[in-house]
């Protein structure tokens, strides 16, 4: 039973400081660092990325929308070709800070609104995987299980890791609750903990209406900027653990 911990991370932008970066990487395996377009900055980039590759924590790129009012959590009207140039201009951004840190990047998740529109749309999904393509077809995409997305990287011969949210309240369809809904956020440490370890140990998840629906995971999100993020990410390893989970990074085998 092996499982990845990725955070999404790299969101400080100038003076504005979100989230404890440096101790969570001290817990989590994978690091989805921010792009610079729905949040972050060089300087951030290039922090982030250089403190994950000597903790030896993997790193991915982690384009959204352009978006910095917004955090990359509005939808914004892009045609494929915009998504695609927007997706490949990120992760070549970060990719550059990744190789100056000597740090392969191995995956690529999007963010935000952006993911959840590739969740479900299939043009969007498909610009996605184009600019991965092109990038490096060798580079994993994370999504969420059964999307447009996965489908779409998988057509496409890349190889693909399935996300749960231990935090995020669920759909009877496997999608995301969104924010704007209420109980779509999970605040409750010991909540979200026994969620984590029931997607890891079984295979499954509680959907918002209580329905028992499957969810089979690769890897596990934990959002760096929720209040308290690093005590429920090391008390979600420590209870991982202790249910025999291995934590330990996306590999070629996902």
């Amino acid at each position: 039973m092996r499982i990845d911990l990725n955070c999404d991370m790299g969101e400080s932008f100038g003076r504005y400081v979100l989230g404890d970066d440096a101790a969570m990487l001290d817990v989590v395996t994978s690091a989805n660092v921010a792009c610079g377009l729905h949040a972050g900055d060089p300087l951030v980039m290039q922090g982030t990325v250089a403190l994950a590759a000597r903790k030896g924590v993997a790193v991915g790129a982690h384009p959204g929308y352009p978006d910095l009012q917004g955090f990359g959590r509005r939808v914004m009207t892009l045609t494929p070709a915009e998504v695609e140039a927007t997706i490949l201009y990120q992760i070549g951004a970060l990719a550059g800070f990744a190789r100056a840190a000597g740090a392969p990047l191995i995956h690529v998740k999007p963010h935000g609104a952006l993911y959840n529109v590739a969740a479900r749309e299939q043009t969007v999904a498909e610009a996605i995987v184009r600019a991965v393509t092109a990038f490096d077809p060798a580079l994993i995409v994370v999504t969420l299980p059964n999307s447009a997305l996965l489908y779409a990287a998988r057509a496409a011969g890349l190889r693909v890791a399935r996300e749960g949210f231990a935090d995020r309240a669920y759909r009877e369809d496997g999608s995301l609750v969104p924010r704007t809904e209420p109980g779509a956020v999970i605040h409750d440490p010991a909540q979200a903990t026994a969620r984590a370890i029931r997607m890891v140990t079984r295979g499954e998840v509680e959907a918002i209406t209580g329905k028992i629906i499957p969810l089979h995971i690769d890897t596990l999100c934990i959002h760096g900027d929720t209040p308290g993020a690093v005590a429920i990410a090391a008390a979600l390893r420590s209870a991982l653990e202790a249910e025999g989970a291995m934590i330990a990074p996306l590999t070629a085998d996902v």
